[in-house]
């Protein structure tokens, strides 16, 4: 089986350090990340980056987050952009997976409206909170398009063959995923917000909140052992990281 896995930037944000890594001081401008997956059986999206209106209309769409992040994302960063200059249709894409859905992992779904979402049940649930809504953790403006929604729980196999399987990630959000990817040159793990960092990984260095604290560190404890079984981990917004990743290019 030929499965090719493509990464690249959709954008970047920058906001406070102590909110990737708790009690550093400053600022951080990081990578949003997206990914294609090229599986015989269908083309599969992980996360989708940023809403597009965030370029003319940050500050109503952000919300209260508007007074933390700024958002960069130039004309061709969009996930639309990047899937025409890789000369794909978005109407080719089957599914769209949501690592989770905060604003810079949901934000270009709108861009894709052909796909089935996966997310996992207790995020979509958590996305409808209104109290969650009002203090901007989620914004009906980046997830809610009427794609077809399909709720998993715990790990979900995409194809039925291994190629592709959500892990419950839990901790960030309620329900944060991420995605084992089975190439022919090992597994690759797109852990997405569940880590931010390889600090994040090797001194379970965590942010200054999160959903669950003690549900982030049995995810990071499950990603070491993955680690060390050989699986590589694509960290959620390293910008170190991120420059050692082939952009725009066939990893198999």
């Amino acid at each position: 089986m030929s499965l090719k896995l493509y990464a690249f930037s959709c954008g970047e944000v920058t906001g406070d350090l102590k909110g990737f890594l708790d009690g550093e001081a400053g600022r951080i401008k990081v990578p949003v990340p997206v990914y294609l997956i090229d599986h015989p059986k269908g083309k599969v999206l992980f996360d989708t980056g940023l809403n597009i209106g965030l370029r003319q209309d940050a500050k109503r769409l952000l919300g209260p987050l508007a007074e933390n992040f700024e958002v960069d994302l130039p004309p061709a960063a969009d996930v639309r952009s990047q899937l025409e200059a890789l000369q794909i249709d978005v109407a080719d894409i089957h599914y769209v997976i949501n690592s989770h859905l905060h604003f810079d992992h949901c934000g270009g779904n709108a861009l894709i409206p052909n796909a089935t979402v996966i997310v996992q049940r207790r995020e979509w649930r958590a996305a409808q909170n209104e109290k969650l809504q009002r203090m901007g953790t989620y914004s009906r403006h980046d997830f809610d398009h009427g794609h077809k929604i399909l709720e998993v729980e715990g790990e979900h196999d995409i194809f039925g063959d291994g190629a592709l399987v959500l892990l419950p990630t839990f901790g960030h959000t309620p329900g944060h995923q991420s995605l084992r990817v089975r190439l022919a040159s090992g597994d690759v793990v797109l852990a997405a917000d569940c880590c931010y960092f390889k600090q994040t990984l090797e001194k379970l260095h965590l942010p200054e909140f999160a959903y669950n604290k003690e549900q982030m560190i049995d995810t990071l404890m499950m990603l070491r052992r993955l680690q060390s079984d050989g699986a590589k981990i694509f960290f959620g917004h390293d910008p170190e990281f991120w420059k050692t990743v082939p952009q725009s290019q066939a990893m198999s």
